[in-house]
């Protein structure tokens, strides 16, 4: 079953999961489901990230054409706050952005090309997997300042208290950068 999240394009799938004694089984990934709900991705790569820390941050990450993502996010282990910017000017919803919280027993997202995506993650060794239907291209990467105040973003958490990298804390501000995206 596929829930809406704020916007048409962006999809929650929740997924079964079979429990017993050992554990549980879940399929992760099957195409013919996906296609069921237009999701006509040909996923090319899958990246995995682990965060040791509660409140790390990763993003506003997307890549611009022609090398651009779509994206299937599941968490392996732990929770985060998955949060999504539309960046394509001729959406009803750009530069809007929307959240959800994942976990490891909730389902996958489906974020489709021309979102800026980042998470922030709810416990200690969080670990994310995500597929994505385009290569990573050095040149094409771009992003988005995590607490850019345009989004007008609300973390609930101090500076002090959030985990990012250097690369991502001195991502450009949305004004600085918007006029050269065009999804």
């Amino acid at each position: 079953m596929i829930k809406r999240v704020e916007f048409d394009e962006v999809k929650r799938i929740e997924l079964n999961y079979f429990p017993d004694k050992r554990g549980f089984f879940v399929e992760t990934f099957n195409r013919k489901l996906l296609e069921t709900y237009n999701i006509n991705d040909k996923f090319v790569q899958d990246n995995l990230s682990l965060s040791l820390k509660k409140n790390t941050f990763r993003g506003f990450h997307f890549q611009i054409p022609p090398f651009e993502q779509s994206k299937l996010v599941n968490v392996i282990k732990g929770s985060i706050l998955d949060i999504f910017i539309d960046l394509r000017k001729d959406s009803e919803t750009y530069q809007c952005y929307g959240s959800c919280e994942l976990n490891s027993e909730n389902g996958l997202l489906y974020i489709p090309r021309g979102f800026a995506h980042g998470f922030l993650t709810l416990n200690d060794d969080t670990i994310v997997s995500y597929k994505v239907d385009n290569y990573y291209d050095i040149d094409s990467e771009r992003g988005i300042k995590f607490n850019d105040e345009f989004f007008s973003l609300d973390l609930s958490l101090s500076l002090d208290e959030i985990i990012i990298s250097e690369k991502d804390k001195n991502l450009p501000l949305w004004v600085d950068i918007s006029s050269e995206i065009n999804f």
